[in-house]
């Protein structure tokens, strides 16, 4: 099953509380830090063809 836009700014809420609640350690901030930077990319591109789709559309009608 393909993850959504939703699912993935969940996790990376998740990933930005687990940096800052003063629990985690530099080597699994930086683990995180590095899941983080992947999802946001991942968001982006869904937001990119999310884009297209719509110009698309608009372009159609």
């Amino acid at each position: 099953m393909k993850e959504t836009y939703e699912t993935k700014i969940e996790q990376l809420r998740k990933i930005i509380e687990k940096i800052e609640d003063g629990n985690t350690g530099l080597d699994e901030s930086i683990r995180l830090y590095e899941q983080g930077a992947v999802l946001v990319k991942q968001c982006e591109i869904l937001l990119t063809e999310a884009e297209l789709k719509i110009t698309t559309f608009s372009r159609d009608a």
